[in-house]
């Protein structure tokens, strides 16, 4: 997290998911960024401030100190101003109430109202609680503050035994959120955009265990899912085969898994009319083998010239369908001069902008955590991003695009 707003505040309730936030705090400092915590009277029955308060790199903070005249100012009033986001995790019944309707009795909560700071709610409690008509309207009424960002519940086995709603989001999931909501300070700029985005690199098989493929992992479109979401848009994800632990940090997007291009295809023909931007950033496979075997060959019977066939251009056929008030946004992973064949590509196959990615530069390409990319649009804008996190790389696409479309 490379963004100069960067102090995050953690407000820990009672509940037994408070052992999560340890693995967030201690990957937010990790990272740099600047962690205080609040503890609840009831949260340190089930974690230590002391524990916090070594991943934090800081003391961790608890009404023992609100009550305390020990500082210049009051605690809640600084703590307030100092948060550039606020994390409540986990969020519980207990809190929520208090929220909703503005109370104010603890250190935690008393920062809440002193602050101005958009809130990521990470709510955790039993299903049967979680489903109370109470605790729904409550829910409800946060959702109507703008102010305020929610993830979660998942479902699952809880501590209770109980299998259903309820699970706090995991930290891959509030991670993330939190990098978008430093960056875009809580805006909801893409709120009511329908977007499409394409994922991962396809398959095309030979056999039942054999095929052509590419080394993309999918982690560039799971980044664009997730920043498009985290700033208000509805999003559709089709996906080619990818580890299950990227799905599962997409709650709250509409995800579509295919295989082969074919799949990939008629998956992105269906959903295309519909959608506001497209982003093409799947890795797609250009050919694939001529004749399917139903049976795994013996390796005496694989062909020693492979006879291969083109597969459909997803994006070319796309622009031909597109209308006016649509984006429809392609990836090049190249190497060495990669901006000539992506503005090339631009051009032929009529898109609104291209990412130009250098697929054999440290920091980027397949795989990586990271990215790097020279942005183009048809108007002739040029935007170059230095390497960054993937999410981060998403967040300038997403404002580069929001720069065309103010051009229409």
């Amino acid at each position: 997290m490379t963004d100069s707003r960067n102090r995050v505040l953690v407000g820990v309730g009672g509940g037994i998911a408070a052992y999560k936030i340890c693995e967030v705090v201690s990957t937010l400092a990790k990272a740099g960024v600047e962690v205080r915590v609040i503890l609840t009277d009831s949260a340190q029955q089930f974690i230590s401030s002391l524990t916090l308060a070594t991943l934090a790199r800081h003391p961790a903070y608890t009404d023992a100190d609100f009550w305390q005249p020990t500082h210049a100012r009051p605690l809640h009033i600084e703590l307030g101003e100092w948060a550039d986001v606020l994390l409540m995790a986990p969020l519980t019944a207990n809190t929520l109430a208090k929220l909703a309707y503005g109370l104010a009795d603890n250190l935690l909560t008393n920062t809440v109202l002193a602050s101005a700071c958009p809130i990521l709610l990470a709510p955790a409690m039993n299903t049967d609680m979680w489903q109370q008509i109470s605790v729904q309207r409550n829910w409800e009424m946060l959702k109507t503050d703008r102010r305020y960002h929610s993830i979660g519940p998942g479902a699952g086995v809880l501590a209770c035994d109980r299998v259903g709603s309820g699970r706090m989001a995991e930290p891959a999931e509030l991670l993330p959120y939190l990098e978008s909501l430093l960056h875009t300070n809580g805006t909801r700029d893409l709120a009511g955009k329908q977007i499409l985005i394409s994922a991962g690199g396809t398959r095309e098989y030979l056999d039942p265990v054999r095929f052509l493929g590419n080394p993309s992992t999918g982690k560039m479109g799971v980044a664009l899912a997730q920043a498009a979401l985290h700033r208000g848009a509805q999003v559709t994800l089709v996906h080619a085969p990818m580890q299950a632990d990227l799905l599962t940090r997409l709650s709250g997007v509409t995800q579509i898994p295919v295989t082969s291009a074919a799949e990939m295809q008629q998956a992105m023909h269906q959903h295309f009319a519909k959608a506001d931007w497209t982003v093409m950033a799947a890795a797609v496979a250009d050919a694939r083998p001529a004749h399917y075997s139903p049976t795994k060959l013996p390796k005496a019977a694989l062909p020693e010239a492979l006879p291969l066939i083109s597969v459909p251009d997803i994006v070319a056929e796309l622009s031909q369908l597109k209308h006016p008030h649509q984006l429809l946004v392609g990836f090049a992973a190249q190497t060495g001069d990669f901006v000539t064949p992506a503005l090339e590509k631009l051009t032929r196959k009529n898109l609104d902008a291209i990412a130009a990615n250098p697929i054999d530069q440290i920091h980027s390409g397949f795989g990586s955590d990271q990215n790097q990319a020279v942005l183009l649009d048809r108007t002739g804008r040029k935007e170059a991003i230095a390497p960054c996190s993937k999410l981060q790389m998403a967040h300038r696409l997403y404002e580069f695009l929001q720069g065309l479309e103010n051009k229409k």
